[in-house]
């Protein structure tokens, strides 16, 4: 795959990886091509890796890689032939024109507990509190413009589960059709009462580990969605005066609701997802469940809008540890204010469903024991 005059046996022996922190760094290719790939001192040129064109953007190929610290020098094979950045540092190497670049310490500005990688082989892109600001405003006039009618695909199905079903047939029903949770109908009351989740699932799970409960697996194919409510309410200290449970009412939202206040409904009550119902009549009654709203949902129509208008909203050039998502470990060794929920492979399962409560999180990474990630255990 190289050419003659790259041979990559000739630096196959000058550097070594072992003992070294290797840092994330993502490379960028602008000026399109059909195949392009990337090699350079960092994997001794002794490897061609295939770039990716990025959706949306035809001429630009990204891919990343794993660097030493240092100085490195790289090339872009483009449709066979050899090629370099020009906008990019480049000078006169031993295989001709190369790029360079210095992997570096993170700046001391970028909080500990954002990230445990380093910067990569361009600037930080800086925006001013002006910048954040109008961005966010930018976001909030959209969400407040656009309902969640918009939310509903061009078709699609939506499950609801009777609360008479006993629990164990509505988990397998979940499982066949594939969905992490389903909206209850209660056709007493003539109404959607709740959501049937993973979290449910969790739960019973522990319940039935727990040798102080009531439950019983036995239990679970007579026992009715209903019950398990009422228990759960039990369990949450949820009732009244008389001793009585009081579920937690249903959030919902109706398709004329803007998407602000769908997005605000799901943050300030903890909620995974918020049913839409649509009702004709004044008192609610007939109503009609239309789909399942949820923050990823409201995240593809803001990316569909600000697709080919990204430069407006400068907040969204920021690499993703400059700004608070998601949730992030400090390097290995490292005080956190909030510990960073990961488990061994040889973990037990009640530990896993353990965490997946009390951390208040939907996936816990499984690692080995240098930290490295081996696979993901998830709530779907």
């Amino acid at each position: 795959m190289f050419t003659s005059d790259m041979n990559p046996a000739r630096d196959a022996g000058g550097v070594t990886t072992a003992g070294m922190v290797m840092v994330p760094v993502q490379f960028t290719w602008p000026h399109g091509g059909r195949s392009v790939f990337l090699t350079g001192t960092f994997n001794r040129w002794a490897q061609l890796l295939p770039m990716s064109q990025l959706e949306g953007s035809p001429d630009v190929f990204q891919a990343v890689c794993a660097v030493p610290h240092g100085c490195h020098e790289y090339k872009f094979l483009v449709d066979g032939e050899w090629r370099h950045d020009e906008r990019l540092p480049h000078k006169n190497g031993e295989y001709g024109i190369v790029n360079t670049f210095d992997a570096v310490p993170i700046p001391t500005e970028i909080p500990q507990h954002r990230i445990s990688a380093v910067t990569i082989n361009q600037a930080m892109p800086r925006i001013s509190e002006e910048d954040v600001q109008a961005s966010r405003h930018r976001i909030s006039v959209y969400l407040a413009a656009h309902t969640a009618y918009e939310l509903l695909p061009e078709s699609g199905k939506v499950i609801a589960l009777d609360v008479d079903l006993p629990v164990k047939q509505a988990f397998h029903i979940l499982s066949e059709q594939g969905i992490p949770m389903a909206p209850l109908w209660d056709f007493s009351k003539g109404k959607f009462v709740g959501v049937l989740s993973a979290s449910d699932f969790i739960l019973i799970l522990r319940e039935l580990g727990n040798h102080g409960s009531n439950l019983t697996e036995e239990e679970l194919e007579t026992h009715t969605i209903s019950a398990w409510k009422d228990g759960k309410a039990y369990m949450n200290r949820q009732i009244d005066e008389l001793g009585r449970p009081v579920p937690r009412p249903l959030i919902y939202a109706e398709p004329c609701d803007n998407l602000k206040d769908v997005a605000l409904k799901i943050l300030q009550n903890g909620v995974a997802v918020v049913p839409v119902i649509h009702s004709s009549s004044e008192d609610g009654s007939f109503p009609q469940l239309l789909h399942l709203a949820s923050l990823c949902g409201i995240l593809k129509c803001i990316c569909r809008y600000f697709k080919n208008i990204s430069g407006s909203l400068p907040l969204l050039q920021l690499p993703i540890y400059a700004i608070p998502l998601g949730t992030w470990v400090p390097r290995i060794g490292e005080s956190s204010s909030r510990p960073f929920a990961m488990l061994r492979p040889n973990a037990p399962l009640s530990s896993a469903l353990n965490m997946l409560v009390q951390a208040q999180v939907s996936s816990i990474p499984i690692v080995d024991d240098n930290d490295s990630l081996l696979d993901i255990y998830c709530r779907r």
